[in-house]
């Protein structure tokens, strides 16, 4: 479970990360209040890496207090403070944070700049853990 406050940036990449590197994995992302939908800039930075994250859409942490989860990571501070008690076995709980690029101003191209940016790097440290627990 990757849990972010809108599930529409960062938690999103991540969870379309993780399924690329295993696609045995059973990978959820969710948000503390999530938005009505994917972030488009999200959704096109990733398409640049092969990854269609189009049809994924936000989802309600709440859905899934009750549910077992092998790892619960948290890839922004505010989800960090307000993670909500589970229920089920958490095994693992992780914070591994990253900027919000949803806060990028400018122009269409250095807006989409912080985007990338922040992608690579959640692929570089999901990466790294993925191997890590392999």
């Amino acid at each position: 479970m990757v849990l972010c406050t809108g599930n529409s940036c960062r938690s999103q990449m991540a969870e379309g990360f993780f399924k690329s590197f295993d696609s045995e994995l059973d990978v959820y992302s969710a948000g503390t209040r999530p938005e009505k939908e994917v972030n488009p800039y999200a959704v096109e930075v990733m398409k640049e890496t092969g990854i269609d994250i189009s049809a994924q859409f936000p989802q309600n942490v709440n859905e899934f207090t009750g549910d077992s989860f092998d790892y619960v990571i948290t890839v922004c501070d505010n989800a960090k403070e307000v993670c909500p008690v589970f229920t089920g076995e958490v095994k693992n709980r992780l914070h591994i944070g990253f900027d919000d690029p949803a806060d990028a101003i400018g122009s269409k191209e250095e807006i989409l700049k912080v985007y990338r940016r922040v992608r690579d790097e959640i692929r570089s440290e999901f990466i790294r853990f993925y191997d890590g627990i392999k």
